[in-house]
């Protein structure tokens, strides 16, 4: 029988299947194998909460401000730009005053009017999801800000509106852009009464991404690098990420984001509370207890066993700030079901990874939730010799979702 060619279209597709941890010890190389800069992009995300509060205040917000709180605020976007929603929302806490929904679709929820705002964000400023929804709310007469790339058509559709415009410099791919994303949409909201984010906070956030950039340095040997050696400890596994709280599991979905898209591991990500109802069994299942029990104790734990996948289970921690504060669950029920899960997967010998929040606010709690995650999802996709930006897939796919030449659309 005749061997199988090269898969159609995955001419560009390059990587080998086993990680190699010795790539990641070779900083040069790694820059050479990043050709698109995401390690340094990455590494910008202190400067991001910079600029974005910086332009931000050149923004008048006033028309937004003095038309009062708003019945709904909807946060329209799809990828990195919706989970800006997710931001928001864990942000302004279970005491908001109003509802705040993402919408990852184009246009808008039927019910939206005069009586809401609504957030459109694209990195590109091209979206159809967030170019939609702007057009559906100036049509609707809700109230309209926009948040994309400066020049771009989202903010031609924000001046026609006479709507507030937030300029995120241009990252591309646009997940390398989170935070210059996520602060106009928290800005927005503390213009209408729905955050508390003040400079304090952006400033304590931006200093802890910047320490955490430094820490998850290419330069830093892996055992010392703790975006490295989650990157290894994950390699070859399935990874299982749960987040303890609301703030957490934003942190996880995010790192689902990133090792998906980055390093091209399928993820499952969610709420530890809704994994202790059925999902939590994974650790019974096939590649977890049943997987460990055929384990050879006497081997040597970082020797590669061929044709073994494993769980890998990375839960986020969250034990809020105040103890009187509102919460959707006390701490305390977090805090035990975060240890009964630990001990579950130790008792099954399921190898687990803990990232627990640490900062004043929320904002920071959560930035210290995402930094090292975000450099491990790259150290993980170039330890297999992938280009963390460069991905086959999605360019076939908008390739094949868009098959007619854009004047001809």
């Amino acid at each position: 029988m005749a061997g199988a060619g090269p898969l159609e279209g995955a001419a560009g597709v390059a990587g080998h299947r086993h990680a190699d941890e010795s790539l990641l010890d070779d900083e040069k190389s790694m820059v050479a194998n990043d050709p698109g800069g995401m390690l340094r992009a990455t590494a910008s995300a202190g400067a991001q909460v910079r600029e974005a509060a910086a332009l931000a205040a050149e923004t008048d917000l006033s028309m937004l401000a003095d038309e009062g709180r708003p019945r709904a605020v909807v946060v329209a976007g799809i990828g990195t730009a919706g989970l800006t929603g997710s931001i928001l929302s864990t942000v302004a806490g279970p005491r908001c005053p109003v509802p705040i929904i993402g919408h990852r679709s184009p246009g808008l929820p039927g019910w939206v009017g005069a009586a809401d705002v609504v957030i459109a964000v694209s990195a590109s400023g091209r979206s159809p999801e967030a170019l939609a929804a702007a057009e559906a709310a100036a049509r609707r007469g809700a109230r309209l800000v926009a948040v994309g790339n400066a020049g771009s058509e989202l903010e031609a559709m924000a001046a026609r509106a006479r709507a507030p415009f937030f300029p995120v410099p241009r990252r591309a791919p646009a997940r390398a852009s989170l935070w210059g994303l996520a602060v106009p949409v928290l800005l927005a909201a503390r213009a209408i009464g729905l955050v508390k984010v003040n400079e304090a906070d952006l400033a304590e956030t931006a200093t802890r991404l910047d320490a955490d950039a430094e820490r998850c340095r290419p330069g830093a040997d892996s055992f010392v690098n703790p975006a490295k050696t989650l990157a290894l400890g994950l390699a070859g596994s399935i990874p299982i990420v749960w987040g303890s709280s609301p703030l957490a599991t934003v942190a996880a979905r995010r790192f689902a984001d990133t090792l998906a898209a980055n390093a091209r591991y399928p993820v499952m990500a969610g709420a530890l509370g809704e994994a202790g109802r059925g999902r939590v069994g994974l650790l019974d299942g096939v590649f977890g207890g049943l997987a460990e029990s055929s384990r050879d104790i006497f081997a040597d734990p970082d020797a590669e066993e061929t044709g073994t996948t494993r769980l890998r289970l990375v839960l986020f921690r969250d034990g809020g700030l105040n103890p009187e504060d509102d919460a959707d669950e006390p701490v305390a029920v977090e805090e035990r079901r975060a240890d009964a899960v630990q001990t579950l997967a130790e008792r099954r010998g399921v190898r687990c990874d803990v990232l627990t929040a640490e900062g004043g606010s929320a904002l920071e709690r959560l930035a210290s939730l995402t930094a090292v995650p975000d450099f491990a999802s790259l150290y993980l996709a170039l330890a297999h010799g992938l280009d963390p930006m460069a991905v086959p897939a999605i360019s076939e796919m908008k390739e094949l979702s868009n098959p007619l030449p854009e004047g001809m659309q």
